[in-house]
């Protein structure tokens, strides 16, 4: 074998890798789901430049294909690389599809080596082959970590279940419940902003502790059908259904078919009782809670929040160090599960009362004369809106840092933009989704379009001083 053959097979096996890690980082940037890598992507540009070009130019350039990929592709996907904030994560999954690429790759080249026509068909078989032998593999696994998971929680007859979902808020609402029964139960939450079936099923297997008596799991959804297989899978016993809007429209199509799949939370085989926010539009019944109209004198600073509430026949007050007028819904539906869980009305008020902020969600924070609102969690036009009304009587400049809302609609960053007028001297735009729309409706604060989000340490040390609030209101990928 000559050797520029030899260089020749060792760079088609770099290439393919290369086109098959592009692949699998958008793959998991969007739940290994491919049709919304090629119909949901928010970056076609990228798909273009790192993925299309290269493949069409290694059909098409011949030996000098190598000269390009060498000096041209590898260099700009670097560079690129570090600018994105959400790098690859090698996963087990991630590793076993390296591994079906490379051996495809290899069996490829084995051919190569007993054939003239050693690239008609390059990069492409070994790159399918690779994912449908993902998939297959991926699917059986699923398929045994689930029932794994399933004679897990058969295993624990006293073990209850409470299952949460809403369009936004249940990250929230899982917290709140737990901090509260925690006081008196053994209780386990999924941890971050696990909610898919596949989340909660390695959570299940890995990480639920066999003492836990009572297990709060978060139900997200992409589609219809998704929560179903949640509540199937779970025959919770308890489910809460928080503040349901217009979030990931672009995927459902209208609100109705948000609300529908929301609901499918009901359909445990188990269920007691549901505790369902108003804006779901059921009626109640034995099984049904409503809740939402019975919030009164909601009132809000930025040290807290109190509110009273119709509960048992009775109004009571409650306190919380938990800023935004919108959480008062969430430990509503904290409150109402912990109640229904024999928990005491003053215990209930006194862990209230003691609550602590999640995580990036209206997170107060003091840093170098500057109070800093960490609200990048929040990425929902009501829940926002709250947060502006928050601050707006703050008497210092106030600078939003926000990419808008993603996976919604035009109508709500219009309104979202006005109201951002109202109430801020500077908001700095970022990532591309939302910043035409943005900057064409905001019309009096200072605009700051900042594209990539590496540059946001130096902008904010320009456009910033001591005395200053900074919002940062709902978060998104590089990617978005």
């Amino acid at each position: 074998m000559q050797p520029f053959e030899i260089f020749t097979i060792v760079s088609h096996f770099l290439f393919t890798l290369t086109l098959g890690w592009y692949l699998i980082l958008n793959m998991q940037w969007y739940s290994y789901k491919i049709e919304r890598v090629l119909f949901r992507h928010k970056r076609y540009t990228w798909h273009i430049l790192y993925f299309l070009v290269p493949l069409v130019t290694y059909y098409l350039a011949g030996d000098w294909f190598w000269l390009y990929f060498y000096a041209g592709l590898l260099p700009a996907l670097f560079v690129w690389y570090r600018k994105i904030d959400k790098k690859l994560v090698y996963t087990a999954r991630v590793k076993r599809f390296f591994l079906f690429l490379a051996f495809g790759v290899l069996f490829e080249d084995m051919l190569c080596l007993t054939s003239n026509k050693c690239h008609l068909l390059g990069v492409i078989l070994p790159l399918l082959f690779a994912l449908a032998a993902s998939y297959l593999f991926e699917k059986i696994l699923f398929l045994g970590f689930k029932k794994e998971a399933r004679k897990k929680l058969d295993a624990m007859p006293a073990l209850k279940i409470v299952a949460i979902t809403a369009s936004y808020g249940k990250t929230s609402i899982k917290n709140f419940l737990h901090q509260i029964l925690a006081k008196e139960f053994n209780t386990y939450m999924t941890p971050r902003s696990v909610n898919t079936l596949g989340g909660l099923m390695k959570d299940v297997n890995d990480d639920l502790p066999a003492d836990t008596q009572i297990y709060i799991a978060e139900a997200g959804a992409r589609e219809r059908g998704d929560i179903d297989e949640i509540a199937k899978f779970l025959q919770h016993d308890y489910a809460v259904v928080g503040n349901i809007g217009p979030q990931h429209i672009e995927y459902f199509k209208t609100l109705e078919n948000i609300r529908n799949t929301k609901m499918e939370i009901l359909n445990s085989p188990k269920l007691k009782k549901a505790f369902i926010h108003e804006s779901a539009h059921v009626k109640p019944d034995d099984r049904v809670i409503l809740f939402g109209d019975n919030i009164k004198n909601i009132h809000t600073t930025l040290e807290g929040l109190s509110f009273d509430l119709e509960i048992d026949g009775r109004t009571e007050h409650f306190e919380a160090p938990i800023l935004g007028a919108f959480n008062a819904v969430n430990i509503t539906a904290a409150i109402l599960v912990a109640r229904e869980l024999g928990m005491d009305m003053e215990a209930i008020r006194r862990a209230v009362a003691r609550l602590q902020p999640v995580e990036h969600r209206l997170q107060k924070i003091e840093a170098g004369g500057k109070i800093i609102i960490d609200d990048s969690f929040n990425g929902n036009l009501e829940g926002m809106t709250a947060s502006y009304d928050l601050v707006q009587s703050y008497p210092g400049k106030k600078i939003l840092i926000t990419p808008g809302i993603v996976e919604s609609d035009e109508a709500s960053n219009i309104k979202l933009a006005q109201k951002i007028d109202e109430v801020f001297d500077t908001v700095i735009i970022t990532g591309t989704v939302n910043a035409e729309v943005l900057a064409t409706h905001i019309k009096h604060a200072k605009k700051v379009i900042l594209r990539e989000k590496s540059r946001l340490e130096e902008t904010l040390a320009r456009e910033t001083q001591p005395g200053d609030l900074i919002l940062f209101s709902n978060d998104a990928p590089t990617f978005m």
